[in-house]
């Protein structure tokens, strides 16, 4: 806590821990009355503080010098703090006996690996890992350690070298010179900045996952490669927050995810409060709405691919055929998540094109051999999700459980809601 201190202290000045601390006190004081939604309001307010005027450029004016990530570690250590600080306080809350030292929280807020760029892990998991009294690692650990910290410092030189000659995020805010490319680059580079994204958190959440694994820490994995992301349930690049939002919202008021009025309402919930973190504007909103319609279609799809004839007819499908069917419906979600994420990571307008371009004007050339090439690729990862899948579960049950699904970036498609157990599908259930 001391060393987290002093590094904020030494890097933004002490106006901006003195701000910090207040956000801590504030917080903190509210979770001793011990009312849920009253920790949740005033955390959100807060949070809300960030995003208008004439609040940002006061807190702004707490930090000192005008280096070149001021802004970045501004925003991201205030951000964080007050999403650390209400998962503090929904804790303390569901705490029955007396109330968490306000000293625990310090030292969950200023720990310095995750303090400015996250990922955010829940109270009550860290309070748990770092007051554990066995400090003894297993085999091989320290090696393993060691040796991905060579690989996250090869992938960045790697990367660095990349980027610095490809200009994937630059090109598409050139409309003109998008509209003169031809099918297949367009679409590459549409995939490319997800493939972009995505290796910026791997490598962002792989360092600190290192250097926390040092403190016998277990914190949050990076994303899951884009690659891999034929299913939306999966579709976070950030699990910390994923799992901030499934604990404390999401599964909060969906429940067991069946009924379809709790999941509008937990969905709607959960959105407005990424939408909140993210910060409000057109593309956020959009991105938003698209994905809160997804999830509950999904539900929608589900139930009424229970009902008969539907149920009765995947039934009477081989395990072979059945997964043939879920490969077609796997082939859209997975450029459904592409499309998504671009209208967030670039602009509407890029998007826009990206998709007229694949299912409109390329048709059916472009689209049928895009489509039969992503539909090869999803069947090898099934494949392989299968294997594993028997490896870590040589007896699985005879019908999975209900999948509680990944608020912070799904999408709707019909594709994985067929009743009929489907082992490829165990790992994302």
């Amino acid at each position: 806590m001391v060393y987290g201190l002093l590094a904020v202290w030494t890097s933004m000045g002490w106006t901006y821990v003195t701000l910090i601390l207040s956000h801590c006190i504030l917080l903190y004081s509210i979770s001793l009355v011990k009312i849920r939604w009253l920790c949740f309001v005033t955390g959100l307010c807060t949070l809300s503080m960030f995003k208008c005027e004439p609040f940002l450029s006061w807190q702004a004016g707490f930090v000192e010098g005008d280096f070149e990530l001021r802004h970045v570690l501004f925003y991201g250590g205030c951000g964080f703090t007050i999403m650390r600080c209400m998962s503090f306080a929904l804790e303390n809350c569901e705490r029955k006996d007396g109330n968490y030292n306000i000293l625990e929280l310090l030292k969950y807020n200023f720990y310095l690996p995750f303090f400015y760029f996250g990922p955010i892990m829940t109270f009550d998991k860290f309070y748990v890992q770092v007051n554990k009294s066995d400090l003894t690692r297993k085999e091989w650990e320290m090696w393993n350690i060691r040796v991905e910290g060579l690989i996250q410092l090869g992938v960045i030189i790697v990367v660095d070298i990349l980027f610095h000659f490809m200009y994937i995020l630059t090109i598409p805010t050139d409309i003109k010179l998008m509209k003169h490319l031809s099918d297949w680059a367009l679409v590459g580079l549409a995939y490319f900045n997800l493939v972009y994204d995505w290796v910026k958190a791997a490598v962002m959440f792989g360092v600190i996952n290192t250097v926390a694994r040092l403190d016998h820490l277990d914190p949050p994995k990076p994303p899951k490669c884009i690659t891999m992301l034929y299913v939306f349930a999966e579709t976070h690049f950030d699990r910390g927050i994923n799992d901030w939002l499934c604990k404390y919202v999401y599964d909060h008021l969906g429940g067991k995810h069946n009924d379809v009025v709790e999941e509008l309402v937990a969905t709607l919930c959960t959105f407005g409060v990424t939408i909140l973190w993210l910060g409000p504007c057109q593309v956020v909103l959009v991105w938003a709405f698209f994905n809160c319609f997804g999830l509950n279609f999904e539900l929608w799809t589900a139930k009424l691919s229970s009902r008969e004839p539907f149920a009765s007819f995947e039934i009477a499908l081989t395990e072979a055929m059945s997964r043939r069917i879920r490969a077609v419906f796997n082939t859209f979600n997975f450029w459904c998540i592409v499309l998504y994420n671009v209208l967030a990571l670039n602009s509407l307008d890029f998007a826009k094109l990206v998709a007229k371009r694949l299912l409109l004007k390329g048709f059916p050339i472009t689209t049928i051999i895009v489509m039969f090439v992503t539909y090869c690729l999803i069947q090898v990862i099934k494949e392989r999700e299968r294997r594993q899948a028997m490896i870590d579960d040589p007896d699985p049950p005879a019908s999975p459980p209900n999948a509680t699904t990944s608020p912070t970036c799904t999408a709707a498609a019909p594709a994985d809601s067929h009743p009929v157990t489907d082992p490829s599908k165990e790992k994302a259930e």
